[in-house]
């Protein structure tokens, strides 16, 4: 599939991204041939083949979730460079917007 500066800009645009100019020659070679790979991907005959939901054939191979041997609450805080007797204390990171 042929994709001209037009094309880049308009999936840029919608990508919400921004593309620098000495940068355009090789995203368009790039996006041109990303394209022609999926075209090639058309030619596959797949009469016959059942639809994947999922990739494998794979159950949840997760274990279950188990309490286990855990620190003790005054152990961890004495360690803690601010703490309040019960909890950390840590910096703000979030803002409030009020």
């Amino acid at each position: 599939m042929k994709v001209d500066k037009e094309k880049l800009q308009k999936v840029a645009h919608l990508a919400r991204l921004t593309i620098k100019p000495e940068e355009e020659e090789q995203l368009i070679k790039d996006m041109g041939e990303i394209l022609d790979w999926v075209d090639k991907l058309s030619e596959v005959d797949t009469e016959g083949v059942e639809p994947l939901t999922h990739m494998t054939q794979e159950v949840n191979v997760l274990r279950a979730d188990q309490a286990e041997k855990t620190i003790e609450r005054e152990a961890a805080l004495k360690n803690a460079p601010d703490q309040d007797g019960q909890f950390f204390k840590v910096p703000k990171v979030l803002k409030r917007n009020d």
